[in-house]
């Protein structure tokens, strides 16, 4: 019977981890169709193309200062190429003030910022040092982006009453994505993955149990005595007006949301 090593596991969820991560890296693409269709990028924000190169050349940098990291300087390189693919696009369909914008932020964050932590971290660190520097760093940031993108999500959901700007599609990849990496994490003995990719995992799990939050209606029972409450998701204004209209004397819509 053949035995599994902890090598070979950690091979096969860090492979796992960087098909999952191309297709998340992937997932902007219906939006820069729209973009190029109409030819302008008003509506939408370069800002998370941005901060998601940050995070990728961070991760990059990390695993070039070590032997053996493959998988992760491969999914990096990568995805530092399809952020920045994302960046170009925003600046060829931007407006004037938009090109202006996007081009400062990426001088802010794109090269000042990582410009800083290449200098500091060459300067004042060596080896192992400078290896779990720059990871504590790579983490910090990953974690703070994670948070913080999927807090907008979170926000655009309580604003227009509707789960449509989380979309499950998007929420489970992410899940599945934050996972396969943790594992990697473990079985490599890589703490800052293992520690980033929980940390990312459990915030997106408390944001999805947030936007689904159980409704209590009374339907009638079958037995002439009274009545039975029942559970219900809310997942959409429809539903909402729905149960308000019907059952007007339980709760207020607006009181429900607010």
């Amino acid at each position: 019977m053949a035995v599994v090593t902890v090598k070979q596991l950690a091979f096969i969820f860090g492979l796992l981890g960087n098909l999952v991560s191309f297709m998340v890296y992937l997932s902007p693409v219906p939006t820069f169709f729209k973009i190029y269709k109409r030819k302008t990028s008003e509506g939408y924000q370069a800002l998370p193309y941005s901060v998601g190169l940050l995070c990728a050349s961070l991760f990059l940098y990390y695993a070039l200062l070590q032997s053996g990291k493959f998988l992760i300087l491969s999914i990096n390189t990568i995805g530092s190429t399809i952020q920045a693919t994302y960046l170009v696009l925003f600046i060829i369909y931007s407006p004037r003030a938009g090109k202006v914008a996007t081009l400062k932020m990426i001088l802010i964050l794109n090269v000042a910022s990582l410009g800083l932590v290449l200098l500091l971290t060459t300067l004042f660190s060596k080896g192992k040092t400078r290896i779990q520097v720059v990871g504590w760093i790579s983490a910090g940031v990953n974690i703070g982006t994670f948070v913080l993108l999927l807090a907008s999500l979170f926000k655009r959901v309580i604003e227009t009453r509707s789960v449509e700007y989380m979309p499950f599609n998007l929420s489970f990849f992410l899940t599945i994505c934050a996972t396969m990496w943790f594992f990697y994490g473990i079985f490599v003995r890589d703490f800052f993955i293992a520690y980033m990719m929980k940390s990312d995992e459990t915030t997106l799990e408390q944001l999805e149990e947030t936007t689904e939050r159980p409704l209590y209606v009374p339907t009638a029972n079958h037995e002439p005595s009274g009545q039975e409450l029942k559970a219900v998701t809310i997942t959409s204004p429809r539903q909402v007006d729905y149960f308000t209209e019907h059952h007007p004397m339980f709760m207020e819509r607006d009181e429900y949301l607010s």
